[in-house]
């Protein structure tokens, strides 16, 4: 990596810390997911519609979450329409879902998000290798063109939608964005898009067989569904975050996917490195005493579209 992220300083507890040492650059949810599980509150506040069909297919399903605030009103006492942030999860292309019962994981994001006065909307989608590229970035047009037509409905303002993505959700968001053929509207629908620990170009990725499920055997075929030369070209702000205790191959990708952004003239995104995380932790902390995510992608919101 040429371009090093700017390192923000986690407050992980200190037994926690040395446990997330440990366990390394190993993505190991049965020894991470423990660590933050009662650091959590006993119960979340509810979805405000659990479940929501955007598509046919039994995964196409997103949760949407709203703030119990009552929302600020305009001239005319017309309550003013709130950002919007959609989530996408994880899994190693083949795994992952939205939420799982028993666990805070991930209502946790979507119940900060509703809390900081956005409207939460947290997706799945269908996985390989029975649903390879570019199935997931279909599925991603489909949820957001339900988010552009519905979240009104729950206070939403289509125009102003940050998209976000975590590890295979990250890959998933980038090329959605990175290629307009999915696009219904330019720039993909959305104000800005945020990409936690990412893989972004299959072409110099470590060859895995997860990655092979979803972008196929023939690597010919690879440096074509890159999202470099897409993210790159598209002027939208980008917030590119990693985790200290990430794999090397997260930390190689963003810093390429940051680095050709800004080699090629673009002053549209920002790289952040997690201290003291791991691939896993990084999103399980969202909701506990250590905000340093929460700070981030706060700020990055108020940025874009506002309060």
């Amino acid at each position: 990596m040429t371009q090093a992220p700017t390192r923000i300083p986690a407050a992980i507890p200190a037994g926690i810390h040395e446990r997330l040492r440990l366990i390394g650059r190993v993505i190991d949810p049965e020894a991470t997911s423990p660590l933050y599980n009662m650091l959590h509150r006993p119960e979340l506040p509810p979805a405000a519609a659990r479940d929501v069909a955007y598509g046919p297919d039994a995964r196409h399903k997103l949760d949407v979450f709203t703030p119990a605030a009552a929302p600020v009103d305009d001239a005319e006492g017309e309550p003013l329409p709130r950002p919007v942030f959609v989530f996408v999860h994880g899994g190693g292309f083949v795994g992952g879902n939205k939420c799982t019962p028993g666990s805070p994981y991930y209502d946790n994001v979507m119940v900060w998000a509703s809390e900081s006065g956005l409207v939460g909307v947290n997706v799945t989608y269908r996985l390989a290798p029975d649903h390879p590229w570019p199935v997931a970035q279909q599925d991603l047009q489909a949820a957001l063109r339900w988010v552009r037509e519905n979240i009104a409905e729950h206070g939403g303002d289509p125009e102003r939608v940050i998209l976000v993505g975590h590890s295979a959700g990250a890959a998933h968001v980038a090329q959605y964005l990175a290629h307009p053929e999915f696009h219904d509207i330019p720039g993909g629908g959305v104000a800005g898009a945020i990409l936690l620990s990412g893989l972004f170009d299959p072409a110099t990725c470590e060859p895995t067989p997860r990655l092979e499920a979803y972008f196929g055997t023939d690597t010919h075929l690879y440096a074509e569904r890159s999202a470099l030369p897409g993210l790159a070209a598209l002027d939208l702000p980008l917030l590119i975050a990693i985790a200290e205790w990430d794999p090397e191959d997260f930390h190689r990708q963003s810093g390429l996917l940051y680095e050709h952004i800004t080699g090629h003239g673009g002053s549209h995104a920002w790289f952040y490195q997690l201290d003291g995380h791991n691939h896993l932790s990084e999103v399980y902390a969202v909701g506990t005493a250590d905000e340093a995510l929460e700070a981030l992608l706060g700020s990055f919101v108020r940025g874009v579209v506002g309060e």
